[in-house]
């Protein structure tokens, strides 16, 4: 058993490395790590130097910044083996970055977040090219995000937001109460929809999956243009998205996934 001084930096660790997701290869400065983390300075300074040492994160001394290690890398690709999905979505994502000529994702759940895992990109000429590969969000931020938040059960989604709120701010017009009722209105629909909040000028689609144990566990998305997105087209998108949604859940029953 791990004493509690080991549990609390191992948790640490975890979060910093989630933080450090978020940042791309230009990575964060100390301050901005300590800040999205909520972790005091020097606590920081202390576990990302932990980190550097087992290869999980570097340091780049001509930026004075911080971002993911080699290890993180190698180990990512080693749960690939076991948990990426995308290979079973990827045919459908295509058909329906074909059919719509926008941009589709897929987001799964990771706790509090919501990851993008794939992105597809339509044949239309302006791209909205909202999320990267690996870029993390907190749950119910983003139509795909937005789309698993809605198809989990009330008292869990009611924690979550209380959880992910501090961090809302940090996405335009989003606030908890919004969350909520956001997330209320997708469930009742089926599809979760945002239009000019988190990214100005787009709109996002989202339908949820579950796993053959019907827990939602990651969503597809379609982005685009908001003056693309017609609410008849909104709706045709959406229906769209539910048909792929199912041929995904029918492809993680037969994979055993």
């Amino acid at each position: 058993m791990a004493n509690q001084p080991d549990t609390g930096s191992l948790k640490r660790g975890v979060l910093l490395l989630k933080t450090l997701a978020t940042a791309g290869p230009r990575g964060l400065a100390l301050t901005e790590v300590s800040q999205r983390a909520g972790t005091p300075h020097p606590s920081t300074h202390r576990v990302l130097g932990q980190l550097i040492a087992e290869g999980l994160a570097e340091y780049l001394a001509e930026t004075r910044r911080y971002r993911l290690g080699p290890l993180a890398f190698e180990l990512g690709l080693a749960g690939s083996a076991v948990h990426d999905i995308r290979d079973l979505c990827q045919e459908t994502m295509a058909a329906l970055s074909f059919e719509t000529e926008d941009t589709v994702y897929l987001v799964v759940r990771s706790g509090f977040e919501a990851v993008c895992m794939h992105r597809i990109e339509g044949s239309f000429p302006i791209r909205t090219l909202v999320l990267q590969v690996g870029s993390r969000r907190p749950l119910g931020v983003g139509a795909g995000g937005l789309a698993i938040l809605s198809a989990i059960e009330p008292d869990e989604r009611e924690r979550i937001i209380t959880r992910v709120a501090p961090g809302l701010k940090a996405y335009g017009k989003l606030s908890a109460r919004a969350l909520a009722e956001a997330s209320a209105q997708a469930h009742d629909s089926g599809v979760a929809v945002i239009r000019d909040i988190v990214t100005l000028g787009v709109t996002g689609v989202g339908v949820p999956f579950r796993n053959p144990a019907g827990q939602p566990i990651g969503a597809l998305s379609v982005a685009a243009l908001s003056q693309r997105m017609t609410q008849r087209r909104v709706q045709r998108i959406g229906q769209s998205l539910k048909a792929s949604a199912g041929e995904v859940e029918r492809k993680l029953r037969l994979g055993g996934r």
